[in-house]
């Protein structure tokens, strides 16, 4: 009878834990910002203009420094930068550009827009941008984020901006 209540506790604490992860993630390792099939569209937001956003109406950034389907944003820089991740096909529209999938060092399959891949600042709401032109650095490695902009050209993901960095408790972007 020990034994058996014994497991029964190691396999409680298993599923819990589990249970856990998952919801802390989103789903997978990587943080998934979405499942499924993402839905990505172009919506207005205040003075960022028109920009990418998800199923949630959250804006959705690229790095300067990833290129050419190149994952460098794993382990610290994902408590930050949510890729959106989906396990269906990412249906974009009427898009201007091309969506496609780039598979993850987790497994995990991410959305890219023109070959860049796609995230969302985990400290911005949705109809809000608050993290376009941060620069931080996670394990050694610096990145410099920009809002996503619907383009033809596989070139030009956005336009640089002049907004000062806001400052976030618990977050201190170089």
């Amino acid at each position: 009878m020990k034994r058996l209540l014994a497991l029964g506790v190691i396999v409680l604490a298993a599923a819990t834990s589990v249970a856990v992860a998952v919801a802390a993630t989103g789903g997978n390792a990587a943080g998934a910002a979405n499942r499924g099939a993402a839905t990505i569209s172009v919506r207005r937001i205040g003075a960022a203009g028109s920009v990418l956003v998800d199923s949630k109406g959250r804006p959705l950034y690229r790095s300067d420094q990833e290129r050419n389907g190149m994952v460098l944003c794993t382990n610290a820089c994902l408590s930050f930068w949510q890729p959106l991740t989906v396990t269906g096909t990412p249906k974009g529209g009427s898009l201007p550009g091309k969506l496609a999938l780039v598979k993850r060092p987790d497994g995990g399959r991410q959305v890219t827009y023109n070959g860049k891949l796609l995230y969302v600042f985990k400290l911005d709401k949705p109809g809000k941008v608050t993290g376009d032109g941060f620069k931080d650095a996670f394990g050694g490695q610096k990145f410099t984020w920009r809002v996503a902009r619907a383009t033809a050209s596989k070139s030009s993901s956005g336009t640089p901006t002049t907004n000062p960095t806001p400052t976030y408790p618990g977050y201190s972007g170089r």
